[in-house]
């Protein structure tokens, strides 16, 4: 039997009509979220090891920079340390940012390369693509979902696939402490392999 392994988790704050970000990956949103009560922030940045995410997501951040306020415009609003993936097919692009490794896999492979450093810790996937990439391959362990109480209308669907894909969730833990953010953590809710 290996190490023990720390989960895959996808975590976002989403408005209520579903998006993780409006359009152009806007954040600017995200000021109407509640407040999280002291110290979520933190505990939840310290069980993660390593980040994954987008290219979209990241030059978005980028040309975003001035403008994304402190929670914003780091993961976990500077509260997170650690290795952060971003997966894009042109790596090379950002061989200059000592913050993110650059890397051109598929999700299976990017998950495989994050939990090898994250040992007994989280992965996080914060982008909304790879997760749904991910859920193609059975790699989300958990997800995690704050929402706040805006509308968008348009910007970064939570998930979306043409033509549609059901995935069910099973309620494992409400956050009592943020009740206002509606804080929930949902793990997939697979098929029992009875014979």
């Amino acid at each position: 039997m290996g190490a023990e392994m720390g989960k895959v988790a996808w975590g976002f704050t989403c408005s209520i009509d579903g998006f993780i970000a409006g359009p152009g990956h806007d954040m600017s949103w995200m000021s109407a979220a509640e407040s999280l009560a002291d110290g979520t922030i933190e505990r939840m940045a310290g069980e993660v090891a390593v980040i994954i995410s987008g290219r979209d997501g990241y030059d978005a951040a980028q040309s975003q920079r001035g403008d994304r306020d402190e929670l914003t415009s780091e993961p976990y609003g500077g509260a997170w340390s650690g290795t952060e993936f971003v997966l894009t097919h042109r790596p090379e692009e950002l061989a200059d940012d000592p913050d993110v490794t650059a890397l051109n896999c598929d999700v299976v492979e990017a998950v495989r390369r994050a939990q090898e450093i994250a040992g007994d810790a989280d992965v996080q996937i914060i982008s909304a693509d790879i997760a749904r990439q991910a859920l193609e391959h059975d790699l989300i362990d958990e997800m995690q979902v704050f929402v706040a109480p805006v509308f968008l209308g348009d910007g970064v669907r939570i998930f979306e696939v043409a033509g549609g894909r059901r995935v069910d969730w099973e309620l494992v833990d409400i956050y009592d402490d943020s009740p206002r953010s509606f804080g929930r953590v949902y793990r997939p809710k697979r098929p029992s392999t009875g014979a």
